[in-house]
């Protein structure tokens, strides 16, 4: 079962500042970009059909350490891994590098929801169809 998925992205001029380095809201971008990659390497998404209700994954919190500057053109590596996987939420981290150089580090938590329009949105087990197939990352001493 999966705990980590690795993507990769080019950095475009669009993802740029006036200071011509990635803007900093560019990250959660590419943080959700990479989840709904992972979700779909699962055979999932981020918004699907259960049941007859719409399932998805609002956020509840969302973070991002910033190391090192990245620029237009730069390729970088995201590592995402499943920090946590709870009856009804997962917390995810990633790690952006280039090259052997760690440029960011971010954290998003979401929790599955019954999102149906015309409904108030509320919180339900992750469906066996999806949580059988994520498992949580072993923990080191460092991970907080």
């Amino acid at each position: 079962m999966p705990h980590e998925y690795h993507t990769r992205r080019r950095v475009e001029f669009s993802d740029t500042d006036m200071a011509g380095i990635v803007h900093f809201s560019r990250f959660f971008v590419f943080m959700e970009t990479a989840e709904h990659e992972f979700l779909r390497s699962l055979g999932t998404s981020v918004t699907t059909e259960w049941n007859g209700d719409i399932v998805s994954w609002p956020r509840l919190a969302a973070s991002c350490e910033y190391l090192k500057p990245a620029k237009f053109e730069d390729e970088l590596d995201i590592q995402l891994t499943v920090h946590r996987k709870g009856t009804k939420s997962l917390t995810y981290r990633f790690v952006f590098t280039k090259g052997d150089v760690d440029i960011a580090w971010g954290k998003l938590s979401v929790v599955c929801c019954i999102c149906n329009p015309g409904e108030k949105v509320r919180a339900i087990p992750i469906p066996d169809y999806i949580a059988d197939h994520i498992e949580e990352a072993p923990h080191t001493e460092l991970d907080g």
